[in-house]
């Protein structure tokens, strides 16, 4: 069939931006993975260790929490149906949520979608036009995109500088009736945390909400509590957001926040109002993922402990989470020692611009509690034979 003028012209776009891409080392490619247990992944055919997932704790693995989803699926169904406010809100949720709120010490909790769905639905409820937000640079696109639809104003501070934060809030604070502040709990490219305690003072000091994403501390710092407990600030953060899909295992997003503050988000987030609930299995799983943190420390501590091993034997920085950064530049550097580790039995994924700023392409090893520590001092001497660290 011939293509029309229009199709043409749309494809010519697309055939452009495409070859931008390539020429920069930016073009993305969905591959085929299969995951297993105990962190092995397969792409096309090729058995690999795997250092770039986030399943912290292996529970999406976990044969309890496998059950678990199994088990629902008679009863419930394996879709929701429609929205929470339609007929999705299926008897699993209330349970997940009251484990999310007492997990996080606040009267209550939501439960979204996804993350993305979570950090572009919550800013846009609770400030707009007239209103401002301060938040750290490298905070999560989702997070830039609930900022983008609330209309509010908006200042960057440089990351985790706290005495730009204050001359933000100093300059503009008192010309605006609402403040929020965002920043995440643990940074997911480079692994580090924020410094909460400092910006809980700030937000006293200033009278602004602080948000916390913390999808990357969540199950595994804390004691599983998160970044907020780590950091000593249990009950200073008036909006705690997660995610379910990383150390829980499972899949959604949620925020933790007072009764008054939920309420509001179910009937203004559009995100939640507009999006088909969850499918039960993955809200059982993430029951039976909770309380399984919340009864082994053992395996809350692993990643830590794992990607610890993997610092000290390389002479790196003692990390701050089970995430861990080699900045290498440019993105073909990027590229090609990724490819380096997949010929030796290693799956670590280039991260390129713009997922992170140009010039800082890097590899990002995350550490898992179903790392084998011979795979971690494998990976190690590979990552020296490849020169990736002096």
């Amino acid at each position: 069939m011939k293509k029309s003028a229009i199709v043409s012209s749309l494809d010519n776009l697309a055939s452009q931006k495409l070859d931008a891409l390539k020429f920069r080392s930016q073009e993305r490619k969905i591959l085929v993975t299969q995951r297993s247990k105990n962190s092995v992944v397969y792409r096309d055919t090729k058995k690999l260790i795997s250092f770039c997932c986030n399943d912290y704790l292996g529970l999406s693995q976990n044969k309890a929490v496998k059950k678990a989803a199994m088990d629902v699926i008679e009863e419930f169904g394996v879709g929701a149906g429609a929205s929470r406010l339609v007929t999705g809100n299926h008897p699993l949720y209330q349970r997940l949520e009251t484990k999310l709120a007492h997990i996080k010490n606040t009267n209550a909790a939501l439960v979204f979608g996804s993350g993305y769905l979570a950090n572009i639905g919550i800013t846009p409820v609770l400030v707009g036009p007239g209103d401002l937000v301060v938040a750290d640079e490298l905070i999560h696109s989702s997070l830039h995109g609930g900022i983008r639809a609330s209309k509010a104003n908006v200042r960057y501070f440089k990351h985790n500088d706290i005495g730009d934060c204050h001359k933000i809030l100093c300059e503009q604070r008192d010309r605006y009736q609402h403040c929020l502040l965002i920043t995440e709990g643990v940074f997911s490219m480079d692994g580090d945390r924020a410094p909460l305690s400092q910006l809980c003072d700030l937000s006293d000091e200033f009278n602004v909400w602080l948000m916390t994403d913390d999808a990357h501390g969540f199950g595994v710092l804390g004691g599983g509590k998160g970044t907020a407990v780590e950091e000593g600030v249990e009950g200073r953060i008036p909006l705690q957001m997660g995610t379910l899909s990383k150390a829980v295992g499972s899949y959604g997003g949620f925020l933790c926040a007072s009764r008054p503050v939920i309420e509001l988000l179910v009937n203004r987030a559009r995100s939640l109002i507009y999006a088909t609930g969850l499918p039960p299995s993955a809200v059982a799983a993430a029951c039976a993922a909770l309380n399984l943190i919340a009864k082994d420390g053992k395996l809350v501590a692993a990643p830590m402990e794992k990607a610890q091993r993997f610092c000290q034997q390389l002479g790196l920085c003692e990390p701050k989470s089970p995430i861990v950064p080699l900045i290498l530049g440019e993105s073909h550097k990027a590229l090609e020692a990724s490819e380096g580790l997949a010929s030796d039995g290693f799956l670590v994924t280039a991260i390129r611009p713009p997922t992170v700023p140009a010039g800082t392409a890097r590899l990002r090893f995350t550490f898992s509690a179903t790392h084998e520590d011979s795979d971690i001092d494998r990976l190690t001497v590979v990552v020296r034979k490849l020169g990736l660290v002096k």
